[in-house]
């Protein structure tokens, strides 16, 4: 396959969001962590680390050749579940859920590690056989068993969302591969039941449904979270308080460096700094999907396309909990809010992109 330069445009839009991110974790976080650390700059330097690692990783896969990736899909995928087994007998409780794994003075979070190598795993498994998704039993049961056993492992920890993103990730992908929609449509509504019951198996889920419908229904408690939110955002106005001048991140909006980041940016930048955010993620997934259409394999396509699937869900469901458009979750925005392995994952798959688009087709 002949080699041309990579897509800088993607290269450029990454390294601005990832900018925006270190600097809105800095100023969502400073007085959190001073109060908590005595160092203000706590988040910020952890965050600049991270950063430094996801370019290098960033510069790293933009150089290794995709294909390459089909000989260690099944490692990959592995590796991903010994580790989840592990977070349960060895992780760290926060927050009641286990969800990290420390080695030392480093920690990361293995279910961010499962979603790349759910995404390699099935660019592979689906592309040696065009008409392997079509099947129910060879394509689509298969794909949806190894999905079920990451979704189990990181249902126990437990950890909703990032469990749902991979089920969504998955559906993305096997209809992309020409599964039939009805085979699809079969496991959706038996989804949606499975929802529901895991709703009603534990009183925080229910919580969450109760705040999103009427959050000042109990503004002090169940429903605190999603109004500081929306006071954080409609305070910010056209162009917001100034960078480093928000209200709500003084201890009255947590996880303001993390989940709720894009508050802050609301906040602090105004409708049109988030509009602006928007934007360029929308540029970001536009450019993916140009690279998934015009590459050169079925391979690249489906790991083109299970990539950026899984930075649109995550931007799109980020947004939806911090606006109040769905129940809250605990989802990261990607490349802005603060989490080093989330920040190193998702630059390293972008350098996955760039290297697909190397050998991309014209248009």
């Amino acid at each position: 396959m002949n080699k041309k330069g990579i897509d800088y445009p993607i290269m450029f839009i990454t390294l601005l969001l990832v900018c925006i991110g270190v600097t809105m974790v800095f100023s969502a976080s400073f007085y959190y962590a001073q109060q908590k650390f005595d160092d203000s700059y706590y988040f910020f330097k952890r965050q600049g680390l991270w950063a430094i690692a996801g370019l290098c990783g960033m510069i790293f896969m933009a150089n290794f050749d995709y294909w390459k990736l089909k000989k260690f899909s099944k490692l990959f995928l592995f590796v991903s579940i010994l580790l989840l087994v592990a977070v349960l007998f060895f992780g760290t409780e926060l927050n009641k859920a286990k969800r990290w794994l420390y080695i030392g003075p480093f920690s990361f979070q293995p279910s961010e590690i499962a979603k790349l190598a759910l995404i390699i795993y099935l660019s592979d498994s689906l592309s040696k056989d065009k008409k392997k998704a079509s099947s129910f039993w060879k394509g689509v049961i298969p794909s949806l068993m190894v999905t079920g056993v990451l979704f189990l492992l990181i249902m126990k920890q437990p950890n909703m969302s990032t469990a749902g993103i991979l089920v969504m990730i998955t559906f993305v992908m096997l209809f992309l591969a020409g599964a039939k929609i009805w085979h699809l449509l079969m496991f959706v509504g038996a989804g949606c039941i499975g929802v529901v019951a895991l709703v009603k198996d534990a009183e925080y889920r229910l919580n969450r449904i109760l705040a999103f419908r009427d959050p000042w229904s109990d503004p002090k408690g169940k429903g605190w979270q999603t109004i500081q939110s929306l006071y954080s955002l409609g305070s910010g106005g056209w162009f917001g308080m100034g960078l480093g001048a928000s209200r709500q991140k003084f201890l009255y909006l947590t996880y303001s460096e993390t989940d709720f980041i894009f508050a802050i940016i609301g906040e602090e930048l105004g409708f049109v700094g988030a509009t602006l955010v928007m934007l360029l993620f929308l540029s970001l997934i536009w450019r993916g999907i140009k690279i998934a259409i015009t590459a050169p394999d079925l391979f690249g396509t489906l790991l083109a396309s299970g990539i950026i699937c899984m930075i649109g869900i995550q931007v799109l469901l980020n947004i939806a909990v911090v606006t109040n458009s769905i129940p809250p979750t605990g989802v990261p925005l990607p490349f802005i809010s603060y989490g080093g392995t989330s920040l190193f994952l998702f630059m390293s798959s972008v350098g996955v992109l760039l290297n697909i688009s190397k050998y991309s087709r014209a248009t």
